[in-house]
């Protein structure tokens, strides 16, 4: 875990899902690549040559952007696809119960810190597969809303998304954290909004984020 900022006061926590509330390297894998092997099957190319062009450009644009990470919409968007198409890509592709199940120390966790605090999630991924996700981990209870890639239709980073989290909890972006595995992605563009920042490895940081903001 990696703490940047932490508000004070602190209203809102906003959660990236994947690779954040769960850890689960391989649906993490499946997640991208099920869409780059639909990519290549649409484009008649082979799996390899479709991650090889996904890879391929994501190291060229890090370079030109001092090292930053672009998500995979925004490369696939780089490839003609648009936000719209690769939404409904995610809704048929990606069954998050296949690869997740309950798990009760993050219940124990939200359930604490929803005792304090409002939270919320923002994810690059649709809304469909985000509450799967959050079905299947036995937490929706515990989420009051999800703000996805098809609620603003850009995907992190992006103000547009955290500006709507901290609108519909209620909270000055000041007063908000964003929590999220990857700097570029989910933290860099909320701290220079205001919000606070913890970068975690994986759901086991968060399970110690109700002693960390006690």
């Amino acid at each position: 875990m990696k703490i940047y900022k932490i508000p004070h006061p602190l209203q809102t926590i906003i959660f990236d899902i994947d690779s954040t509330l769960y850890t689960n390297a391989a649906y993490a894998f499946e997640q991208v690549d099920v869409q780059v092997r639909h990519y290549a099957a649409l484009n008649g190319i082979s799996d390899e040559e479709a991650r090889q062009k996904v890879s391929d450009y994501r190291k060229r644009w890090a370079a030109e952007h001092g090292g930053q990470k672009i998500s995979l919409a925004n490369t696939l968007l780089s490839f003609g696809v648009p936000i719209a198409t690769s939404v409904e890509w995610r809704k048929t592709l990606i069954e998050p119960a296949d690869f997740l199940g309950e798990d009760k120390a993050l219940i124990a966790a939200l359930s604490a810190l929803k005792q304090k605090y409002r939270l919320i999630c923002v994810t690059n991924n649709p809304a469909l597969p985000a509450q799967k996700t959050l079905d299947a981990l036995g937490v929706s209870s515990l989420i009051e809303d999800i703000i996805a890639l098809d609620t603003c239709w850009v995907s992190k980073p992006a103000r547009e998304p955290f500006a709507l989290a901290a609108q519909k909890t209620g909270a000055a972006e000041s007063a908000c954290l964003s929590v999220g595995d990857r700097y570029d992605i989910d933290l860099a563009l909320p701290l220079e909004m205001g919000m606070g920042a913890i970068e975690v490895a994986g759901v086991q940081d968060v399970y110690e984020l109700p002693s960390v903001l006690s």
